[in-house]
């Protein structure tokens, strides 16, 4: 369950009488994948228009943690972060060609003196218009600039709470190359990279072929999230080929499945969540926009452009999908809101120090705690505990307490143990790092 990252530096520690977390009882009437009802009732979302949601205190930390686990894959692999316009001009889409191409999903808006926008979906021509007075040889590439970022698309029909929303986060990043080979290696880098995002956020999940689709280019790999209420199709093999059915255009038969390309046997078919993917886009971007650097010769050429996508608030979405029972959900402890509740069960001063001391003593190790202290019956304390997730309870029960120990009990599994007071916060840390 450990993530180094998030240890060994101080932490929050909050009390539940103190935060805005309004919990629903009631399923939400609208909802109807498991993500969308729990995010609504554990107090992570609340929507604010069809397809747009706002982000409460505890989404917005499950949020933040999933960026922080993006950011530092992608500084790992040498990207280089900036932030982009939300509001991009329309005279770029149409140098790429996309203003018209793109549909009645980008949202289009003249400002006072009547110039046209775009809310941007995406982020290709606006890069591309950042770097194009930038660069002017060989020896300015390669470079992969990334960027974590609101994007609105306006879905035909919006749903699946944060599956398909019209307004997003988003995390895009966009190299540039003076050859195949370069980009072909920052590919790789760059899946490899997804990969160990999708381990780290305890997805299962599968690398599949994919459609280039609105973005363009010529080579695609989409990172599905494995999920019985996925949107996406795919069909996979035991060798480990995979590819999404959508790539078989009209040609796909789910009665006749065909044999795997790579090994030639039968494959099998699943449903996922794109969480990610990523694109070699050629000089689609670079030639329409007018994009050039000199080669050693002196020579006129356009950059290789890669482009990369991982989507933040569907990656919250996608954990809660596989990462769930009855009761509510359950985070792994690299993306969990707080990694410890400690349940105050026991009433007086004596047990109210204990638990100050243990989640301090928490805190100063990167542990994040919240502290059940509400005026509140059991019942309703143990019942918000499993609907907000986090990984690991303390509960301070009033005869355990008076016989000098606490209970402990690990969400995922249900497993129950007890530890002293004296070794209470040694035994937190040791069972977290299980």
């Amino acid at each position: 369950m450990a993530d180094n990252a998030r240890q060994n530096t101080p932490a929050a520690i909050m009390r539940m009488s103190r935060l805005y977390a309004p919990t629903l009882k009631e399923l939400p009437a609208d909802a109807e994948l498991a993500s969308h009802k729990l995010a609504l009732r554990a107090g992570l979302i609340r929507r604010s228009a069809s397809g747009i949601y706002s982000f409460l205190p505890l989404g917005y930390r499950v949020i933040k943690n999933i960026e922080r686990i993006v950011r530092e894959e992608m500084d790992a692999i040498g990207c280089q972060e900036v932030l982009l316009p939300v509001v991009q001009p329309a005279e770029l889409w149409q140098q790429s060609g996309r203003w018209d191409d793109y549909g009645p999903e980008l949202a289009r808006l003249a400002d006072r003196h009547e110039r046209m926008f775009c809310l941007g979906p995406t982020h290709e021509e606006i890069i591309t218009d950042l770097v194009r007075g930038e660069i002017r040889s060989y020896r300015d590439l390669p470079f992969t600039l990334y960027q974590l970022q609101i994007k609105f698309r306006d879905e035909i029909r919006p749903r699946f709470g944060l599956l398909r929303g019209r307004e997003f986060i988003m995390k895009d990043a966009y190299s540039f190359h003076a050859s195949q080979e370069s980009l072909d290696e920052h590919y790789r880098a760059q899946s490899e990279a997804y990969a160990r995002i999708c381990d780290r956020l305890s997805l299962a999940y599968r690398a599949v072929d994919a459609d280039n689709g609105q973005i363009g280019g010529s080579v695609s790999t989409e990172f599905l999230a494995l999920a019985d209420d996925g949107e996406a199709e795919l069909i996979y093999c035991r060798c480990g080929y995979a590819a999404n059915t959508e790539t078989y255009g009209d040609d796909f038969d789910r009665d006749n499945l065909p044999a795997c390309p790579r090994c030639g046997a039968p494959m099998q078919i699943a449903r996922g969540i794109e969480v990610s993917q990523v694109f070699q886009l050629g000089d689609k971007y670079s030639r329409t926009m007018g994009l050039v650097y000199q080669d050693e010769s002196g020579a006129d050429c356009y950059p290789l452009m890669g482009c990369y996508g991982v989507g933040i608030s569907r990656s919250l979405a996608a954990v809660i999908e596989q990462h769930h029972d009855d009761d509510g959900i359950m985070w792994p402890r690299s993306i969990a809101p707080y990694q410890v509740a400690i349940l105050m069960l026991s009433e007086g001063d004596e047990a109210a120090a204990f638990a100050e001391t243990l989640a301090t003593e928490l805190a100063a190790c990167g542990i994040e705690v919240l502290i059940d202290d509400r005026d509140e019956r059991a019942g309703v304390k143990f019942a918000d505990a499993d609907l907000i997730g986090t990984p690991l309870q303390v509960i301070v029960g009033k005869r355990g307490f008076e016989a000098g120990e606490v209970e402990l009990k690990l969400r995922k599994t249900g497993e129950r143990s007890t530890a002293t007071l004296a070794e209470a916060a040694t035994t937190v840390k040791r069972t977290l790092d299980t």
